[in-house]
């Protein structure tokens, strides 16, 4: 039901769009006849408003992964750097959070780790709506900062990372087997918001998963138990997402950015000092304006991402055809 309300939804826009060309090409003959430029520079501005909805349209056809509808956890840490780091960690978290709701999904946050003196040293999100993993995936592997310190009383320059991982929800149907005795749970006190309850009690958990060495953490929740339920649930995710990667061939490229997140496998730098400057290292893709982009405008980051992975998807299956 819910893949064919997804594809008469995708009907019903290519419809609107197709009308609304339509309607605006006809706009713009009037226009002419009557020698209206105005009218007519309000056409084009039109058109090139559907044009790039018909290219957003394009890129979201290309979100068919197995799991690229669902929605998502995203996970940042801070590098090393203390401060900075954790500073430029809690941007990032705030980045994506302004991104998913201009995109109207939901976000709900799950745990963190405040940092001592400003930023956090790591958090995670759930970011919820149709495809946003399929769109947030592209975004996993570290991110770098050069910016003039505003620590630092000398105003140095100073640069920082961050690493981000993003990983789908898992529903009900899908299986993901989990030994008990593989798995470790601690109890700690929750370190973010929510009110002097999460001071008082050890409700916070976090399960290490021995085999894989992965970690997960919640304390959105002041019970114990719906803390520990949700996260196995991220702990199922996690597992998951790592089958996902060795099952996509075309998923090679986001692969190598998570699990070699050495600082030297950055995936887009973000300078605001001395010019300012956000460049994606993988597309080539630039903007000149970091305020914007860090105030959730990474579409065009995310579109030219998903295009190129795409394109090396097509390309790999060309060349196991011949």
């Amino acid at each position: 039901m819910r893949e064919r309300t997804t594809l008469a939804n995708q009907i019903e826009g290519v419809q609107q769009i197709e009308q609304d060309v339509e309607g605006t090409l006809e706009l713009v003959e009037l226009a002419e006849m009557e020698n209206d430029t105005d009218l007519v520079q309000e056409a084009l501005t039109t058109l090139r408003g559907l044009a790039a909805e018909v290219q957003k349209r394009e890129i979201e056809s290309l979100l068919s992964g197995e799991a690229d509808s669902n929605d998502c956890y995203v996970e940042v840490n801070a590098g090393a750097g203390g401060t900075e780091a954790q500073d430029w960690a809690e941007m990032i978290l705030r980045m994506y959070t302004r991104w998913a709701e201009q995109h109207g999904y939901k976000v709900t946050f799950i745990e963190s780790s405040e940092g001592e003196q400003a930023g956090i040293k790591s958090a995670t999100i759930q970011i919820s709506g149709h495809n946003a993993y399929g769109w947030m995936k592209t975004e996993a592997g570290v991110h770098r900062l050069v910016r003039i310190s505003p620590f630092d009383a000398a105003a140095r320059r100073q640069t920082s990372f961050a690493s981000v991982w993003v990983y789908p929800v898992v529903d009900d149907s899908i299986e993901v087997e989990i030994n008990d005795s593989d798995l470790r749970v601690d109890t700690f006190r929750a370190s973010g918001a929510g009110g002097q309850h999460v001071n008082k009690t050890d409700s916070a958990i976090r399960i290490t998963h021995i085999p894989t060495g992965i970690v997960v953490a919640c304390q959105t929740d002041r019970s114990q138990h719906r803390n520990r339920a949700k996260a196995m649930e991220m702990l199922k995710a996690r597992m998951y997402e790592a089958e996902l990667q060795k099952r996509e061939a075309a998923a090679a490229q986001t692969e190598a950015a998570k699990t070699d997140i050495g600082w030297g496998h950055q995936i887009r730098s973000y300078v605001l000092a001395p010019y300012q400057l956000v460049k994606d290292l993988r597309t080539g893709v630039e903007k000149g304006n970091p305020d914007a982009v860090l105030d959730g405008a990474l579409d065009d980051f995310m579109s030219a991402s998903l295009a190129q992975r795409v394109g090396a998807t097509r390309s790999e299956a060309s060349a196991s055809a011949q």
